[in-house]
């Protein structure tokens, strides 16, 4: 379980980094980073707009890993695996009655019963 958590902890952090550089690498309203790698020109190897489909298409498929792989964290982080009863099953735990009533009998009848189960203490 460790190994997939790790696994997917390395995909969701270079999907995050991908993620990053294309949204700074697309060209935008105003002269950016885009700009300045010449994905505006129609020279280019995407053609004049194959570059801009190409990254927003890039883009959005590592922006989906990425959200999958978010859920697929936080469904891990959350998973608790059930006590396991062990060979006898579901096997009901036996009372020691006899300890029980020794211990009521050794107290004294003025002394008040304190009782840890919730809701011992409303009058009924």
């Amino acid at each position: 379980m460790l190994y997939l958590k790790t696994l997917i902890i390395v995909v969701q952090l270079l999907s995050a980094l991908g993620v990053i550089g294309l949204v700074l690498l697309q060209h935008g309203k105003g002269a950016d980073m885009g700009a300045a790698f010449g994905s505006g020109a129609s020279g280019s190897l995407f053609g004049a707009t194959g570059s801009a489909n190409f990254l927003s298409r890039t883009t959005a498929v590592l922006a989906a890993i990425f959200f999958i792989t978010t859920l697929a964290l936080t469904y891990l982080g959350s998973y608790r695996p059930q006590a396991s009863a062990g060979v006898l099953g579901n096997a009901p735990v036996p009372a020691s009655a006899p300890a029980a009533a020794a211990s009521a009998a050794a107290a004294p009848a003025s002394a008040p019963v304190v009782s840890s189960a919730p809701g011992a203490d409303v009058p009924k």
